[in-house]
């Protein structure tokens, strides 16, 4: 047996050619690969000694010749394919051992000039991988690092490879290589070529979508079913995914999560995110219906659960602080679908212990979790895909602009802030009222700003709270001063809005009239 090995990342490459020669394997190897493992004591082969032709051009040829493709696609089962190589002088490889060029890493970089993207471009290894991968049959092409331990475990109990342990190499080494590919065509279709700048030092400015898209994900799992029971459904992740993202979480117990579980978990979760302070979020069809911040996880549940204790009925539930046993405790006694936090003390998982369908979803928080969100969103619609940079803005309180004779008092300015989190992640038309850092009433998703109002207000009847006092946060302008007078009337004394409506002044005038404050975030947040 006969095995190639050129690899750009050399994690754990000699100990697993330690092994390959253990095996009896003969080693055939390129240039730095080449080096490390003679250096390593192992016996190895130089490619240019195979083919008779010498590394040129920088090493970008060394491996495009027929002695090493030969030896890879040769078909051991077809008597002519054995007989072209014997008259060649060709042998066969029966493993292939490449990872490429770090075009990714590179271009990732801060700075990163064109000339040094292009010489990341791999040329022969994906040319090799994508010849062994097509006759998996009979060549183990190994892309990765993490394939070593199954590749050496199968040699030294099979003395060879699987059917299935090469195919499923072959799977992932034409996956590697789409993703490859994808990668350089986002970047190069990215570049807003200037030619007058062309040098070896110039970095590119790079478009912010790039002129065609090339997406990729991996398959997490099946799903049961999708939206609805006669809907087929999986869900896919980021081949490298956000740290703190609902992807990157561990299910700890429960049921397996559905397709609505899975988008009404990232609602909460994202939303969640947006707090530094303890904070608990709970959602329903996608939309906040109570979020509250406290003191600890079980001040926070304990507030947003008041909101709208109907439809926290079999809703998500996050919490952006690990949750405790009085936290536990206390959700324990509705029913909860997902449960969420960056970690659950003993006691919580105690109490969970008797409640086998509750899902417990334990995703890990980094130092700065606030800022870490997808940067691009999509929406797949027919026969295409809409793209946009995430709706990431932060509001502070220098952004907001005071446009009322009252003045917010610094309380209303907080519970603003609070409240202006929440309606960013609340459907469109939202409107959400808040006080002392939890929501006292919500209306989401209605074709009328006013319905929204009136909903918002409506809720926080059903759940015997009183909306006097109270904040509110509009994701979009009031168009007119209708949807204004309906929440000032219901008890509301502080009004954000983002401002920009053709009857700005009309609303002012009725905000003045009515002796409440109002201001003007500058900014929108649409949410469909």
């Amino acid at each position: 047996m006969r095995a190639l090995l050129s690899v750009s990342d050399k994690t754990g490459i000699v100990e697993f050619a330690q092994a390959l020669h253990a095996l009896n394997v003969q080693l055939l190897s390129t240039g730095g690969t080449a080096k490390l493992l003679a250096d390593a004591g192992l016996p190895v082969t130089e490619v240019a000694e195979v083919t008779q032709f010498p590394e040129m051009l920088d090493g970008r040829v060394k491996t495009l010749h027929p002695k090493v493709h030969g030896g890879l696609l040769a078909r051991r089962d077809l008597p002519a394919h054995m007989a072209a190589l014997q008259e060649h002088g060709i042998d066969t490889i029966d493993l292939l051992v490449v990872n490429l060029y770090p075009f990714e890493a590179t271009v990732a970089k801060m700075g990163c000039t064109l000339a040094d993207a292009i010489e990341n471009i791999d040329i022969g290894g994906p040319a090799m991988v994508r010849s062994a991968a097509k006759n998996w049959q009979d060549v183990g092409v190994i892309t990765d690092a993490s394939q070593y331990p199954a590749v050496i475990d199968e040699l030294q109990t099979l003395g060879k490879l699987s059917n299935a342990l090469r195919f499923s190499l072959s799977v992932a080494a034409f996956n590697r290589i789409s993703q490859y590919d994808g990668a350089i065509s986002n970047y190069l279709s990215s570049v807003q070529f200037e030619e007058d700048k062309l040098s070896e030092d110039y970095v590119p400015q790079m478009a912010v979508f790039p002129g065609q898209a090339n997406m990729y994900t991996a398959k997490m799992q099946d799903l049961r079913y999708g939206e609805n029971s006669h809907q087929q459904a999986a869900w896919y992740r980021d081949m490298q995914p956000q740290v703190g993202s609902l992807a990157t979480g561990v299910q700890l117990q429960g049921k397996e999560l559905s397709y609505n579980n899975i988008a009404d978990a990232d609602a909460a979760w994202e939303c969640v995110k947006s707090f530094e302070e303890p904070a608990c979020v709970i959602v329903k069809h996608a939309n906040p219906c109570g979020v509250a911040v406290g003191q600890n996880p079980l001040e926070c549940y304990t507030k947003a659960f008041q909101t709208d204790p109907t439809s926290a009925f079999g809703g998500i539930i996050a919490f952006n602080r690990p949750v405790d046993g009085a936290a536990a405790q206390a959700v324990s006694k509705q029913f909860v679908e997902v449960l969420m936090a960056p970690n659950f003390t003993d006691e919580a998982l105690e109490v969970f212990k008797g409640k086998v369908n509750v899902r417990l979803m334990q995703i890990a928080l980094p130092n700065n979790y606030g800022n870490v969100r997808n940067a691009l969103e999509t929406k797949r619609i027919g026969s295409g895909i809409l793209m946009q940079t995430a709706d990431n803005h932060v509001l502070t309180l220098a952004d907001l602009k005071v446009v009322t004779v009252k003045q917010p008092t610094p309380s209303e300015l907080q519970d603003l802030l609070f409240a202006w989190k929440v309606a960013q992640y609340v459907k469109s038309n939202a409107i959400v009222f808040c006080k002392n850092g939890m929501t006292m009433g919500v209306g989401a998703g209605q074709m009328s700003r006013l319905d929204s109002a009136r909903i918002a207000d409506i809720k926080s009847q059903a759940a015997d709270l009183s909306l006097e006092g109270t904040v509110v946060a509009s994701d979009a302008f009031f168009p007119f001063r209708d949807g204004l007078d309906v929440v000032v009337n219901a008890g509301a004394t502080c009004i954000a809005q983002p401002g920009g409506s053709m009857r700005d002044q009309e609303v002012i005038d009725a905000a003045n009239e009515h002796g409440v404050a109002m201001v003007f975030t500058g900014v929108r947040h649409f949410r469909h």
